[in-house]
């Protein structure tokens, strides 16, 4: 809902990752959807003009929000203040390149059929700018996840449900990519 609230708020989707003027990655959408998830204050205590590791940035690492952590019982899995929240990045996707997508316009596909966020994938610092990359004519990246036989990821209606690991390659990129005039499979 946070994602849909900023789309509200600023006509487009935030980015996957912020870029200074001179093309440096600074950090993640996680930081900016902080005032969406009850964390304003927060939020005024990043420097939104330097990257997630700078001398003010990094002692806010600690502060991470219950939203982007793992389950209680599966925290020795994950770095402290370490997320798998991802969302993927690459054509097609609901995050696609640096453009400014609009959940009510640019997903044919239906936001029930399109991934949003995925908790899956390598753990990194929550403010980090990291993305997971999605080639369509590449092998899908790496979904590992802490759960056993699933992961969890969150639509662009904000629904939110468990995949099953041995869902086939089809149906999953079907449901990566928003305009991809392709349907999700009977194993969704």
């Amino acid at each position: 809902m946070a994602v849909q609230n900023y789309n509200d708020q600023h006509g487009h989707l935030p980015p996957a990752v912020v870029y200074s003027e001179d093309g440096q990655p600074l950090y993640s959408w996680r930081v900016l959807i902080l005032p969406y998830i009850e964390q304003s204050d927060l939020y005024s205590q990043f420097n939104l003009d330097e990257p997630w590791d700078s001398p003010n940035n990094i002692r806010l690492l600690d502060k991470m929000p219950k939203s982007y952590a793992v389950p209680t019982r599966k925290s020795n899995r994950v770095p402290p203040y370490h997320t798998i929240c991802h969302v993927l990045v690459g054509p097609g996707t609901a995050f696609e390149s640096q453009q400014q997508l609009r959940l009510e316009g640019d997903f044919p596909d239906g936001l029930s059929n399109t991934l949003l966020i995925v908790e899956a994938g390598e753990p990194v610092p929550w403010t980090k700018p990291d993305a997971l990359i999605f080639d369509p004519d590449g092998p899908l990246p790496e979904l590992r996840t802490i759960f056993k036989d699933d992961f969890r990821v969150c639509m662009a209606d904000g629904s939110v449900r468990f995949v099953r690991k041995s869902i086939s390659e089809k149906t999953l990129r079907a449901a990566i990519t928003r305009n991809g005039k392709d349907m999700l499979g009977p194993d969704w």
